[in-house]
């Protein structure tokens, strides 16, 4: 169902493409064709923004991480940055 959902957005030859949670639910096979998938559309220069709860897909899969709580923008990190730890501590970082 994720592969066809985004094949049938890319008819409409989007500049940005979001994907929220793309791989929750599905199986590891699937899960790698749309990690694929994302890795060929971003080397045509498709711009991909990944909403994802689990962070070792962020970790993988992502060049830049915006770390968001409560609505607000805790912390943004660049892939030569990032760690679970990083992540973690913006994710909890207090606002006020």
């Amino acid at each position: 169902k994720t592969r066809l959902a985004i094949a049938k957005l890319l008819l409409e030859e989007p500049n940005l493409l979001i994907l929220d949670e793309p791989t929750r639910g599905i199986d590891v096979k699937t899960k790698s064709d749309i990690y694929h998938l994302i890795d060929d559309l971003t080397a045509t220069g498709l711009s991909i923004i990944f909403i994802s709860s689990e962070m070792p897909e962020l970790i993988n899969m992502c060049d830049r991480i915006v770390v968001m709580n409560q609505g607000h923008t805790t912390g943004i990190l660049n892939r030569n940055e990032f760690n679970q730890e990083k992540i973690m501590a913006f994710a909890t970082k207090e606002i006020g």
